[in-house]
């Protein structure tokens, strides 16, 4: 039964997910402990700097057993399997704890307050450009696959050789260099002008920072996404009910996108679907390049100033979101694709 196979499916899910946190905890244990203890050390002193009616001896002792208080709090006063346990159970809950440098938009230093304004840029960029790139390429690809070995076919698997390897960051200069410098109708990078309007303005000033990055990724993108349609749609096209629904007179438009995309519909979806999936944690230099304020460049920044409470946010959400993806992606696939079996015996 369908229930069966999803709940089996989401328990996979979770067991990975607690998997690789556990992995990413123990990764990170002991930079993080630096920075705690160093944080320890800072808070202390702090607090001793305020009291000025204290001998030096109660100084000292205060400091012994504050530090001791914090470090039991903390829990670094127990056996290092039971702190990365904990530490794990803390990121699973998604208590990040704050940050060591790196503050919100409003001066928190909670991470999850940071991950969280990264987050929706991330998946504002890539979900439109991806969106915007399933159109064309599997339009272009039905194109191609109609008419195999045509001008069109040709002329785009050219194209496709070209342009598909190139790095996302090499074209991305490039596009800044034409349309910010030299024509000046897009600006370089960026979410928002300075300082951002207000009203529908705001809306508008977000779509136009958002077309040269989107621009670049779809530029990228489409032409391998046409590629692989093509070839998905020009196997289908020689199957035998393909060739009974067009000796029945069926209009050729209805057998391309009736029969044969319902067909192709899910190796598609889970090429689309992937390359959202593989686009969640944003991309490094891609995102610092447009000056984009998403987990991509989130990472980096934390990257150059050590705040690891931030890497471990920003690698527990990333990963969380892929893996619910890949749940969610065999869950439509089971859907989508009658022969497969997702429950029961033979």
């Amino acid at each position: 039964m369908y229930w069966k196979y999803a709940l089996k499916r989401v328990l996979y899910g979770l067991l990975m997910y607690a998997i690789l946190v556990f992995v990413f905890s123990a990764l990170f244990n002991t930079v993080m402990e630096q920075t705690l203890r160093a944080q320890i050390e800072e808070q202390v002193r702090s607090e001793t700097m305020r009291m000025t009616n204290r001998s030096a001896q109660q100084m000292q002792d205060y400091v012994v057993v504050r530090k001791a208080e914090l470090y039991s709090l903390y829990r670094l006063d127990r056996p290092v399997s039971e702190r990365v346990l904990w530490r794990t159970w803390d990121t699973l809950t998604f208590n990040f704890g704050n940050s060591t440098l790196i503050r919100s938009a409003d001066g928190s230093r909670s991470v999850w307050r940071i991950v969280s304004e990264a987050i929706p840029n991330t998946l504002l960029l890539f979900t439109v450009s991806i969106f915007v790139d399933i159109i064309i390429g599997v339009w272009l690809g039905l194109k191609k696959a109609q008419k195999a070995g045509g001008v069109l076919d040709k002329s785009t698997s050219v194209g496709t050789m070209v342009v598909f390897g190139m790095p996302s960051w090499w074209l991305g200069m490039l596009l800044i260099m034409f349309f910010a410098y030299t024509i000046r109708i897009f600006p370089s990078g960026g979410l928002h002008s300075t300082p951002p309007p207000e009203g529908i303005a705001y809306f508008f000033d977000l779509i136009y920072h958002l077309v040269l990055p989107v621009l670049t990724l779809v530029v990228l993108g489409f032409w391998g996404r046409a590629f692989l349609t093509r070839n998905i749609v020009l196997g289908i096209l020689q199957e035998d009910y393909i060739m009974a629904a067009r000796a029945r007179g069926i209009p050729e438009r209805k057998i391309l996108y009736g029969h044969t995309m319902r067909t192709a519909a899910p190796p598609i979806v889970t090429m689309s679907l992937l390359a959202l999936l593989a686009s969640v944690s944003g991309n490094i230099v891609f995102e610092g390049i447009f000056s984009w304020p998403g987990m991509g460049n989130l990472y980096w920044v934390a990257l150059q100033q050590n705040d690891v409470p931030v890497l471990m946010g920003n690698l527990a959400v990333t990963t969380g979101l892929y893996i619910g993806g890949l749940v969610i992606l065999d869950l439509i696939y089971g859907l989508l694709d009658p022969r497969i079996k997702v429950g029961g015996k033979a």
